[in-house]
Parts: C-alpha cells; sequence; structure tokens
C-alpha cells in the first residue's frame, strides 16, 4: 500500500484539486493548500518590468492551481513590497493567504516593523504574523497576542531554518500557545520527524515547512539517476514533486513553502500537492533509497 489519507486532508484532492491541510487553531473550519510559495531571494526585485515579469507567471500559475499561502519576511529585502504590488495587480488579494515575519530587536521596533509590513503587504490583516528565526520572542509574543486580539492579525507562529534550532523551537511552543511553527524539513534532513512534528500533531499546531531542496543540494544529489519506479503509483513525474510529497505525506505538515522565480518549476511543485500520497512505510523506502 502506498497511498495515505490523514483525517486533515480534505476530499478535495479526489476531484482533482490541490490537497488541503486544516489549521488547527480554525477549530477545523479553515485549510490551506499544501503546496505554497515562499519568497526568499527571488521577490526580492527592483521596479523594471522585466525583472516581475517571470513573477507574475509565477504567481499566475499558483492562483490557477488553487493555492493561496505566500510566506515572506522583512529579512527578504523588497520582497513584501513586491510581493504586495503584484498580489494587488493580480486582483488576488482575497484569495491569498498572506505570511510574514517580525526581524529586529526591541518592542518600538517591532511594532514599527510590523506596521510597516502591512503597508508593504497592502492589507489591513495579516493571515499569519510570525516571529522570525525566534529573534526576540518574548517581546514579540506579547505585539502578537494583541494583534490577534484586535483582529489585525488572525494567527501566530514562530520560524527557524536550522536543526540546532528545533530543541529550542520546541521549547517556545511548549511556553507560549502558537498557532504556527515554521521549520527546515526534507527527504535528506529528517530531523523534526523525531520531536517536532509529532509534538505539533499532537498539540495541534500547524507546521510551515521551509528548504525542502536543501537550497537545490538534493537535485545534485540525484542528477542522472532515473526516478524509482514507485514514482508513478503516487503520481511524481520529476524529483522535485518526489522531495515535496515526502514532507507534505507526513500528517503534522500543514504546507511547503518552496521559493520560485521560474513558472516551470511552479507549475511542476504545484503537481506535488495533486493525487496520491505515500503512506508510512512507502516514506521510510523513499528516505532510505534515495539520500543513501
Amino acid at each position: 500500500m502506498t497511498i495515505s489519507s490523514t483525517a486533515a486532508d480534505t476530499a478535495g484532492a479526489k476531484h482533482g484539486e490541490l490537497v488541503r491541510r486544516l489549521i488547527p487553531a480554525s477549530g477545523g473550519s479553515e485549510s490551506v493548500p499544501v503546496i505554497g510559495l515562499g519568497t526568499w531571494n527571488t521577490f526580492d526585485v527592483g521596479q523594471d518590468a522585466v525583472d516581475r515579469a517571470p513573477l507574475l507567471e509565477v504567481l499566475r500559475a499558483f492562483y490557477a492551481a488553487g493555492a493561496k499561502l505566500i510566506d515572506s519576511s522583512p529579512m527578504y529585502g523588497r520582497a513584501e513590497a513586491v510581493t504586495g504590488e503584484l498580489v494587488t495587480q493580480l486582483h488576488r488579494q482575497h484569495r491569498t493567504f498572506l505570511a510574514t515575519k517580525v526581524w529586529v530587536d526591541g518592542l518600538q521596533q517591532g511594532i514599527a516593523q510590523i506596521e510597516r509590513s502591512f503597508e508593504l503587504l497592502r492589507t489591513q490583516r495579516l493571515d499569519l504574523l510570525q516571529i522570525h528565526n525566534l529573534r526576540d520572542w518574548k517581546v514579540h509574543a506579547a505585539t502578537l497576542r494583541a494583534l490577534k486580539e484586535q483582529g489585525r492579525v488572525r494567527y501566530t507562529g514562530i520560524t527557524h531554518y536550522t536543526v540546532a534550532a528545533h530543541a529550542d523551537l520546541e521549547q517556545v511552543l511548549r511556553a507560549e500557545p502558537f498557532d504556527f511553527v515554521q521549520l527546515n524539513c526534507s527527504i535528506a534532513t529528517r530531523q523534526a520527524e523525531r520531536r517536532l512534528l509529532p509534538y505539533c500533531q499532537e498539540h495541534g499546531i500547524a507546521v510551515l515547512v521551509n528548504r525542502p531542496f536543501e537550497e537545490g543540494k538534493l537535485f545534485a544529489q540525484v542528477r542522472g539517476r532515473e526516478l524509482p519506479g514507485y514514482a508513478r503509483e503516487i503520481g511524481c513525474s520529476s524529483w522535485s514533486q518526489l522531495f515535496l510529497k515526502y514532507i507534505v505525506s507526513h500528517p503534522a505538515v500543514t504546507c511547503v513553502i518552496p521559493a520560485t522565480a521560474q513558472i516551470g518549476h511552479m507549475q511542476d511543485n504545484l503537481k506535488a500537492g495533486f493525487g496520491p500520497m505515500p503512506d508510512a512505510n512507502l516514506r521510510q523506502r523513499m528516505a532510505a533509497q534515495l539520500v543513501a
């Protein structure tokens, strides 16, 4: 048996739609597609229409497939501004789940940065506001709570991108009731599966996954290798789809956020959110074979 489903998966996938996962903090009322979009590096461009044209095509493909979660940060240069401008240009503000972060020290500095993010993303309400890399998290947690109570932020979260920070992430999640955690996980870097993902699943914390391709290292590792025979069984026609399906087939994962500025890559990534998913046994087999 190679196909799996979880109670968090919606039935939409059976009808040719992107698999969606429930956001636990919504009380079962809201879900998001399992394939999202990161903006690190890729959306940090200027005003030149030539530079922005590929990003518009990426977003058109993104929305056409039914995807909606876009993740950004003040750390990513102009990414917030470009995201806000392009989403507005495409008239997709109400079809987008906007996630960004606070990335600065100090209470007032954090408040100012968050207000600037509202302006740059051209929104009156953020779907998800996260504390980037746990920076000054105790100070910012109070601000996030207040913004959520005011209705300006719908969900709160924390993030990091290294395995070394996983213990700190767990400690913070035990101390503060965040709705989301963003962390690194891939078919080659599976430490989050040992403690963090089970903890989040048990305690109703949504999970965003960054660095799914290890910044391209996974593709170098499989260069010249043919896809395994089981790839067709789970609807994969490329390595990127296989790498992403490995991640989103974990029942604790809510959404993975690969970044790209190329429409072909966006279309390829999106295909990982359709069709059957590997079950637990196949996931183990995939990890053992593909990183050997």
